[in-house]
């Protein structure tokens, strides 16, 4: 986000009051955000989303009857526009693979500071991936299981195109940028250790998804990973 730019309007989903108001109270202290309403369960959550279109939803997982995971679908139903992240305790791969499945765009854990909280929103917001740091080896150990016939089916990550073979049509720039991603390394990131301006990583980025014909950085760093990029 630029600064003077519009707030971005946030719906925070999670079944505990306290936990709700302390986040909020959290959330509002930026004068970028607005915590425009909150549930407690996913048909409140889905009613508010429909009646309030916000821009995020921060959405817990463990809810009463159906959970954050299940509830993802009709969210989006409810509120096309929105961005979702999934902000919950558990660290379990199959809930992170579910999640990103459903149309997450990103899964946090509730022991993040409030900083970088804040910092994945805005990255969320502007169209990026956010996920943990602690669970991004969880998503590729997923992948890696999956490919193998280790997991479940219910354990897998979304299906990775056939552009592994896409890989040659990368410059040796934008391969350095698919690394970065495949780390987890935000634009701004990528940039300071490549010395150039986070603009020209933005649009090496861009490349890199339509050459890979993908159309997330997360799904760009399963690829990485499995191609052995990194």
């Amino acid at each position: 986000m630029e600064p003077g730019s519009a707030s971005v309007r946030i719906l925070v989903v999670d079944d505990h009051p306290l936990f709700r108001r302390g986040l909020t109270a959290l959330l509002q202290r930026d004068p970028q955000f607005d915590v425009i309403g909150d549930a407690g369960d996913a048909g409140l959550a889905q009613r508010r989303a429909l009646e309030l279109q916000p821009d995020l939803i921060l959405l817990d997982n463990h809810l009463p009857g159906v959970n954050g995971v299940e509830a993802l679908p009709a969210l989006r139903e409810a509120a096309p526009d929105a961005r979702i992240i999934m902000l919950t305790v558990s660290e379990d791969e199959r809930d992170l693979s579910a999640a990103l499945r459903a149309g997450a765009c990103g899964y946090l854990l509730k022991t993040i500071e409030g900083d970088a909280l804040s910092q994945a929103i805005r990255r969320a917001i502007r169209g990026e991936s956010v996920i943990a740091q602690e669970m991004t080896g969880k998503l590729f150990d997923a992948y890696r299981g999956a490919v193998a016939g280790i997991v479940s089916p219910a354990a897998q990550v979304p299906a990775v195109p056939p552009a592994a073979g896409r890989l040659g049509l990368l410059s040796p720039r934008e391969q350095e940028i698919l690394r970065g991603i495949a780390r987890g390394q935000s634009n701004k990131e990528i940039a300071r250790a490549l010395g150039i301006a986070e603009t020209t990583v933005k649009i090496h980025v861009q490349h890199v998804l339509r050459k890979l014909d993908v159309s997330s950085r997360v799904h760009a760093a399963v690829i990485a990973v499995e191609v052995g990029l990194i």
